[in-house]
């Protein structure tokens, strides 16, 4: 399962500054997170999670080839490539961080088109969450495989939450947000990035109507009360 207004983050070329491209309709906050990138092999390293805020395109894949060639970042699994839908009435969490990274397919990908297997995408993290009316949807081209979950009086919920998102949309407010951090001085989340890359991070986050398109999600835990799993005509 992958989790988890108007506020829209878009990496399509570059992830934008979560400040100016993420959230409006009366919410003048951002978003922030990420996880720590790890020491790894050359051979198993992936640019990850670590991309300067709004700045050109080319200056962020070249910073990310800088710190793969140089080990400091690895990514957790080789994305699919193919996007997915998230939505839910209403996000709550606490230990919010995130900053931009890339994301790689598995070598061969058929769905690398010409992005050479990489996608911008804006990176959160949320050390505890829980979502109401969760919805997930992949378009598998003429139908859809859809998820429901946290429908009933229980929520959904996870812990050490992260998404890797290239749009991102919703009613959203932040308790005591920090914007302009450096990624290596995280503390919200439990999570550190690489020294020198923007960031921001806030005690609480809420986001009424969110919606998201999302190419990775990692937890923890997650719990999904309410499960349902089919095809569907229609996505979220």
């Amino acid at each position: 399962m992958a989790s988890s207004s108007d506020v829209t983050s878009s990496a399509d070329n570059t992830p934008e500054n979560p400040v100016s491209g993420s959230v409006s309709a009366g919410s003048a906050e951002s978003t922030g997170s990420e996880t720590a990138g790890g020491p790894a092999r050359r051979g198993r390293v992936r640019a990850r999670r670590a991309a300067v805020m709004a700045v050109p395109a080319t200056l962020v894949a070249g910073a990310l080839a800088v710190l793969t060639a140089e080990g400091a970042l690895g990514v957790q699994f080789a994305i699919s490539g193919m996007p997915f839908t998230v939505t839910a009435t209403e996000l709550n969490g606490t230990g919010f961080e995130q900053f931009g990274g890339l994301d790689e397919m598995a070598p061969g990908s058929p769905n690398a088109g010409d992005t050479g297997g990489q996608v911008l995408v804006v990176t959160s993290a949320i050390k505890n969450a829980t979502l109401t009316k969760l919805c997930q949807s992949v378009d598998l081209g003429g139908t859809n495989l859809l998820i429901t979950a946290g429908s009933g009086a229980e929520k959904v919920s996870a812990s050490d939450l992260t998404t890797d998102s290239t749009e991102l949309s919703g009613d959203a407010a932040f308790n005591n947000i920090e914007i302009g951090n450096d990624a290596s001085t995280l503390t919200k989340a439990g999570v550190k990035g690489p020294i020198g890359v923007f960031s921001q991070q806030a005690d609480t986050v809420r986001i009424a109507n969110l919606r998201q398109t999302n190419y990775a999600t990692t937890a923890g835990v997650f719990k999904l009360p309410g499960l349902k799993l089919r095809f569907s005509s229609t996505g979220c």
